[in-house]
């Protein structure tokens, strides 16, 4: 006969597995949320400065960013942000310029993904100004 103890932890740990499993079979689902959420942002800065300015592409499950300054009458490219999945521990990962760091993806009842950057979460309008504000504006400084 196993102990209880014994059989909290094995039912814990097979819910902390089906967990996990069910995230990362969502993964992609996380990379086109990101994709939408991104892609206004992108629309809007594009807009603002120009259409030239950035160009958003999303391929094999990767966003890529690319900015672009004008100087002298050219178009070019002052940097470039990319953000793919890791499967463990499940989280987007971003390379902002060399600035690289990850932001945890779980999710919530209903079928519902969330985003934490250490021990908050993210709203979406917090997940995108982490990823796009230093890249997109560089001389401003780091919004807070």
């Amino acid at each position: 006969m196993p102990y209880q103890w014994l059989e909290m932890r094995i039912t814990e740990e097979s819910d902390r597995r089906r967990k996990e499993a069910d995230t990362l079979e969502r993964l992609p689902r996380v990379m086109d949320e990101v994709h939408h959420a991104i892609a206004g942002c992108v629309e809007a800065y594009a807009a603002a400065f120009g259409k030239e300015s950035i160009e958003l592409s999303y391929f094999l499950r990767k966003l890529r960013i690319t900015l672009r300054e004008q100087k002298e009458g050219k178009w070019e490219k002052s940097g470039k942000i990319e953000i793919t999945t890791i499967p463990k521990p499940p989280s987007i990962h971003i390379d902002r310029n060399g600035d690289v760091f990850d932001i945890a993806v779980g999710l919530l009842s209903e079928d519902k993904i969330y985003y934490k950057d250490g021990e908050k979460f993210l709203s979406e309008e917090e997940l995108t100004r982490r990823i796009l504000d230093r890249a997109l504006f560089p001389k401003l400084g780091a919004e807070t």
